[in-house]
């Protein structure tokens, strides 16, 4: 019996990285009795005749587990998001930082496309960057793929096991290619990274990435809040749990509340206006949302 991690999952077979090979396993049938799904980033123990027979005996407690992505044990997401074409759009950042924050994942932002825009616009990419590092996220601005850009991606990447995520046309694909040329993704084929459109092959499979482990999905098909609870919400913006346990009431809600220290931050200028009011956009989004039976 030897310990290894599912890196990839397709057709009823789960592949088991260990010791630098790939064995290629079945699922125990007491797994279908119990209804336990094996999933990629799964620690197992496993035991193979030959490369081609094996069969998964037991599954690790996870850490975390994804449905779409259908991933587990996952260390950091990697948004890419760009400055241009589309344009940098902070409301759909926090949105998958809140997503990303939920899952207690850690996120790491990188805008591309630093090379396509003029210096106001620059100007406009440095402020956005002050106000997410002083949240505590490490942000990367990246102009074409260039050794030093690609050097501090790298070595966030090593050691851990990452999901990409961002929007279509953002350069991920570009990115990934940069990284290892290797994977020679089609960076035509967002669609197809996306699970959208004409291209319906939907696995996940990770990847040996710059010493660490990549998915090769953009992270998150849905960026619906889901299940979500409005109260969990602002545990989502590590700003206001910097400050939440000043304010006057237990379990507030930062939005009508006297004596809130959230607000008071945003007032002192100490927590982001911008990030306040997408705060609130996302609370009425969750007040919105149509109970699920």
């Amino acid at each position: 019996m030897a310990t290894g991690k599912i890196i990839k999952a397709l057709s009823g077979f789960y592949y088991v990285f260990h010791e630098g090979a790939v064995y290629q396993c079945r699922g125990r049938g007491l797994f279908r009795k119990k209804k336990i799904t094996p999933l990629v980033g799964d620690l197992v123990e496993f035991q193979a005749e030959t490369m081609k027979e094996g069969y998964i005996l037991s599954i690790q407690d996870r850490k975390n587990e994804f449905v779409r992505p259908p991933i587990a044990n996952v260390d950091q997401a990697l948004i890419v998001t760009s400055a241009t074409n589309p344009d940098f759009n902070p409301l759909l950042l926090d949105r998958f930082l809140v997503l990303i924050e939920a899952k207690r994942l850690e996120p790491v932002i990188v805008i591309s496309k630093m090379d396509h825009i003029d210096k106001s616009v620059a100007v406009k990419m440095e402020d956005y960057r002050k106000i997410y590092e002083e949240i505590g996220y490490e942000v990367i601005l990246a102009s074409v793929y260039e050794k030093n850009t690609l050097d501090q991606i790298k070595s966030q990447l090593a050691n851990r096991t990452t999901v990409i995520a961002g929007q279509s046309g953002v350069g991920k694909s570009s990115l990934l290619n940069s990284i290892d040329p290797r994977l020679n993704i089609d960076t035509d084929e967002i669609s197809k990274s996306l699970g959208r459109g004409k291209h319906t092959t939907r696995h996940v499979e990770l990847y040996e990435m710059a010493g660490g482990l990549v998915a090769d999905t953009p992270g998150f098909s849905s960026l619906e809040f889901g299940d979500l609870q409005l109260e969990e919400l602002s545990e989502c913006f590590p700003e206001f749990v910097q400050v939440q346990d000043q304010c006057k009431f237990r379990g507030c809600l930062h939005f009508k509340e006297p004596k809130c220290a959230v607000k008071q931050g945003v007032d002192n200028e100490t927590i982001s206006k911008l990030r306040y009011e997408h705060y609130m956009h996302f609370v009425q989004e969750i007040q919105n949302r149509k109970p699920r039976y």
